[in-house]
């Protein structure tokens, strides 16, 4: 792979990890830029440019102009422009740790709505689904269509990219999504929540369809995007497994009473959990919370990936705390997100989560950094974050 060299150890460290059997530091992505583009960097951030970074993996400071994204074409659906552009990123920056070069093929998250006849609406830094169904009583059952327009131009661009790496990185499962989610994409939020008080029973069946629908087109993305021995990569959450691996997530959760998300989106997670591998389940916001003990009741569930919200605090602040100890009690591995303040900032705060949790169950993301950060890094974790059995106690 280019830019990696332990990519064996990764992969074994990972499938460790998901049993909560990590040795030696817990899991970091480090994404560190060469020395050589530093200086190009430093001058981009200087001069206030648009730092391109759907790339999920860092900022696109260092690609030269002609491969800067012309459109949101060129941007989402260009394969040999998306080839090109993750080529030179790959070549200008390390993946230590346990990151590994993987591109991301997404069309928003949710790309299940579009496949089932909304219009996606792609910008610069965010994609949109357009509602497209008005009332679900005439609306028929919804299906797979092969011949839908934006499944087979998404299904051809994952197709294209795995022709273009040749193994030289990876691609990451397309965010399909789950359960209301899709269908609030599909009908709008505020139609979707009156649908829940009015059409309960009605919900529960397209919720149910959603879910049998998931593996139409998860399957036939894992047949191009597996690696050998039949792993996979899952995007933007940066993690691998050995086996089919998914992120799955409630975020309309968040406007949920606990009754309701147990009697609407419990079954239907932990039916789709069960024909995975591994599964991250992608907890959104503090409103979402209150559904942690139902969603710590459900056994396929590995690992639980917490976020504060847009432009929140990061996943290291104390008053987390009481996720990830549902999240351990449980027996299920936790993936912290760090960004908050500078280098000695995330060292300093990450002393604490592996004190507490220690380092057998823990994947820490890092913002992409400069070699120098990186090794300080690195450095650190070997030396204080090694085999710590934590004082958390189950």
């Amino acid at each position: 792979m280019i830019g990696k060299d332990n990519w064996d150890e990764t992969q074994q460290k990972w499938t460790r990890y998901w049993r909560q059997e990590n040795e030696g530091r817990p899991l970091m992505c480090v994404i560190a830029r060469d020395p050589g583009v530093e200086a190009s960097y430093q001058r981009a951030i200087k001069d206030g440019d648009k730092l391109f970074s759907v790339l999920c993996q860092g900022t696109g400071a260092t690609l030269p102009p002609e491969l800067m994204p012309r459109d949101v074409e060129d941007l989402y659906q260009d394969a040999v422009r998306m080839d090109l552009r993750y080529r030179h990123f790959c070549q200008t920056h390390r993946f230590l740790g346990e990151s590994f070069p993987n591109i991301d093929a997404d069309f928003g998250p949710g790309s299940m709505a579009g496949y089932l006849g909304s219009n996606i609406v792609f910008r610069d830094d965010t994609v949109w689904f357009e509602h497209c169904i008005d009332d679900w009583a005439k609306h028929p059952p919804l299906r797979f269509d092969p011949d839908n327009h934006w499944w087979k131009k998404h299904y051809q661009l994952v197709q294209d990219l795995s022709r273009l790496s040749g193994g030289d990185y990876l691609i990451g499962m397309p965010d399909i999504m789950e359960n209301v989610d899709v269908l609030a994409s599909l009908r709008g939020v505020e139609n979707s929540l009156y649908d829940i008080i009015d059409e309960e029973d009605e919900v529960i069946r397209r919720v149910g369809e959603v879910g049998e629908l998931y593996y139409e087109y998860y399957d036939r993305f894992y047949e191009y995007l597996k690696t050998p021995g039949g792993g996979s990569a899952y995007t933007v959450f940066q993690i691998w497994g050995p086996g089919r691996t998914a992120k799955l997530q409630c975020d309309l959760s968040a406007m949920l009473s606990p009754d309701n998300f147990r009697t609407l989106i419990v079954d239907s997670l932990r039916s789709q959990a069960q024909k995975l591998d591994q599964v991250l389940y992608h907890l959104d916001g503090v409103e979402a919370i209150r559904h942690l003990p139902a969603l710590m009741e459900i056994d396929e569930i590995d690992a639980l990936q917490w976020t504060s919200g847009d432009y929140g605090p990061d996943g290291t602040l104390e008053d987390w705390d009481v996720i990830y100890d549902q999240a351990r009690a449980a027996g299920k591995s936790i993936w912290v997100k760090v960004y908050t303040g500078e280098l000695e900032d995330w060292i300093r705060n990450v002393d604490r989560v592996v004190a507490k949790y220690g380092s057998h169950s823990l994947f820490l993301h890092f913002p992409e950094m400069s070699m120098a950060e990186a090794e300080r890094l690195l450095g650190h974790a070997e030396k204080h974050w090694s085999d710590i059995e934590g004082t958390f106690r189950r």
